[in-house]
This record gives C-alpha cells, sequence and structure tokens, in this order.
C-alpha cells in the first residue's frame, strides 16, 4: 500500500492511482454513505457507483453528490470490480439472486454486516462462477442512519474484520483487506463462526440489553416518560443511545445471528443470578471484585483507543459537523 501513496492529507494517505476501478455500493445508509465520502477523499476507487431501491435516498444522493453514477437497479453492479452490499441481514439472499446474473467475471462481492455465518449462507449460492465472496465486517458505526449521515473518518483507527469462506481465493481477500486499511481501519483476519459468537457479546447482547431496559423504563406506570426523560443520568442516557439504532437492521442480526446470541444470553443470565445474590446477601467482596475486573476492560479498550477517556455528556453529539460526524466512536448498529 506504501508504494501506492501519493500524498497525505487530514483524511490519511491518498492513492496514487485507484484500488478499485470501479466500486458498487449498495444501500446508501450510514456506512454506505461513508464508505463513498472515504473513497472519494483518499482516491481509492476511480468511478462510485451509488445503488439504492428508494428515489427518496437516490435524490439525497444526488444532492449530497454521493457516487459518480446513481440508480435504483441492481443491474447497476454490470462492470464493478468490487460491490459493497450495505443493507440488512435478512435481504443478502433476494438480493444476491437479484445481481447474480449482472456481475463480471472475477467480480468481488462484499459487505458490511454484523452476522458473518448467515450472510455466507444467503449469499454465495447465487454467485456465478469465477466471482469471489469476501465478507467483512466493519466493527464502526454511530446510532444514526441515512445518507446524510455518513462521513469520511468513520473507519479510521477502528477494525473491520474479513471472514473470507474456506478456499476463497487470497487476491481476493487482499484486495478488500487493503480497501479497507486506504479507509483507515485495522483489519483482522477470522473465521464466520468465530466473528459471531464474539460479535455476539461485544456488540448484539449488549443492544439487547439496551432496547430492554429503555423498553422497561417506558413501561414503568410508577414513572412517567416525562421523569425518565428529565432524570436520565449517563448509564440510562448511553442506553437510549444505542437503542436508538435501527430497528430493521437489528432485528434481523438477532434472528439471523440467535444461537450465539441465545448462547450469549444463557452465559448473561447465570452472571445475573450471580451478581443478585450477591446483593442479596450483601456480598460487597464479589461485587468489588466484579466491579475491579471490569474497570479494567474499560481502560484496556481505552488503550487500544476504541473510545476516549473523557466523558462525553453529549457534547461531542452537538460539535458533529456532518450529521454523526461529532461521534465517530460509537458503537455501530450495522448492519453494524
Amino acid at each position: 500500500m506504501d508504494s501506492a501513496v501519493t500524498s497525505t492529507g487530514p483524511l490519511g494517505p491518498s492513492l496514487a492511482a485507484p484500488l478499485v476501478g470501479r466500486l458498487a455500493i449498495v444501500g446508501i445508509g450510514l456506512i454506505g454513505s461513508s464508505i463513498i465520502h472515504a473513497c472519494k477523499a483518499r482516491g481509492i476507487a476511480g468511478t462510485i457507483v451509488a445503488i439504492d431501491r428508494d428515489p427518496a435516498v437516490l435524490e439525497r444522493c444526488a444532492a449530497l453528490g454521493l457516487g459518480d453514477e446513481r440508480t435504483g437497479d441492481l443491474a447497476g453492479v454490470a462492470g464493478a470490480d468490487l460491490v459493497v452490499l450495505c443493507i440488512p441481514v435478512g435481504a443478502f439472499a433476494a438480493v444476491a439472486e437479484a445481481m447474480g446474473p449482472h456481475l463480471k467475471p472475477g467480480a468481488i462481492v462484499s459487505d458490511v454486516g454484523s452476522v458473518k455465518g448467515s450472510i455466507i449462507a444467503q449469499t454465495r449460492p447465487h454467485l456465478p462462477a469465477g466471482t469471489h465472496l469476501v465478507p467483512a465486517h466493519p466493527v464502526a458505526g454511530t446510532e444514526y442512519s441515512g445518507p446524510d449521515a455518513g462521513f469520511a473518518t468513520l473507519f479510521q483507527r477502528r477494525w473491520c474484520i474479513l471472514t473470507p469462506p474456506e478456499g476463497t481465493e487470497p487476491a481476493a481477500t487482499a484486495l478488500v483487506e487493503g480497501f479497507w486499511q486506504a479507509m483507515g481501519a485495522n483489519v483482522e483476519i477470522m473465521s464466520a463462526e468465530h466473528h459471531d459468537r464474539v460479535l455476539a457479546i461485544t456488540s448484539h447482547v449488549p443492544h439487547l440489553i439496551a432496547y430492554n431496559i429503555v423498553g422497561t423504563a417506558a413501561d414503568l406506570e410508577t414513572v412517567t416518560e416525562s421523569e425518565v426523560i428529565k432524570f436520565s443520568a449517563g448509564g440510562f442516557r448511553d442506553f437510549t443511545r444505542i437503542a436508538a439504532s435501527d430497528p430493521t437492521m437489528w432485528r434481523d442480526i438477532f434472528l439471523h445471528n440467535k444461537e450465539a446470541v441465545l448462547e450469549m444470553l444463557g452465559r448473561l443470565n447465570e452472571d445475573v443470578a450471580i451478581l443478585s445474590r450477591a446483593i442479596r446477601w450483601g456480598d460487597g467482596d464479589t461485587l468489588f471484585d466484579l466491579f475491579t475486573r471490569t474497570r479494567a476492560i474499560r481502560r484496556g479498550i481505552i488503550s487500544q483507543g476504541q473510545d476516549a477517556a473523557e466523558a462525553d455528556f453529549g457534547r461531542r453529539h452537538a460539535e458533529g459537523a456532518e450529521g454523526a460526524a461529532g461521534n465517530p466512536t460509537s458503537d455501530k448498529p450495522a448492519g453494524a
């Protein structure tokens, strides 16, 4: 990659020549639009095709200058060297079937989904011989959605996990790895099964807990809605941020990663039972030991650059220049 760098600006290195000649992005939400912004800013792709079935989204793309070409037809993937699917997990089979006949020989199909096993199972049967599937998951995002939410630095210093199926052409994997590195991401390669187990506990279950806690608070008859909002302390406020993520995307994530999520929920229930018993019987040592261990984990997240140590309290949200640009360290929703 270094030999292809021609200059370094505020958004990182720009390439002397495009890494991808023709790039098609299917689904122009937060992640899709951020990819387009990053690729345009760094010269990663020669031509970018923005594809979305929603005419209103395409209209916004035109207004925002997202994509060199825009279409609502999946035939728009024709001629693309790399196709990145930024769509809900449950839509992959239908989209792959519809676009498959239009893929050129040698085309690479990737994605940004938060579940990998199901995506591979849905997509692979519909791809013609001579094409390549290299699934990817950028662990980055915000609670915002839509083409207006994207920004070029979303992936900087974030992790992107690749899960190429066994037998994938190494050159195809290398291109997708270089693609994400060019946008500023750190890349890790693992199996789809391992990915789904890891993300179940680091992302999926936390989102499920957030949805549940916010829903429970809303259902409490002894607390009015105004009191919940008025007296939101840091913990509940942060839960509401996560629970504001796209409902379609998260519905599909839980349905398509249910085995791993249910396994992690089982472990969580066991740990909650231990915690409940410690509180009931006044076992302060157990509580202190747990809080000490979890504090160390939080410090590890900060030391690895995955979040900042200072309190947020909503300030960066208000200071963001482009929609969610003020909150580049939030957990991903996305398709996540």
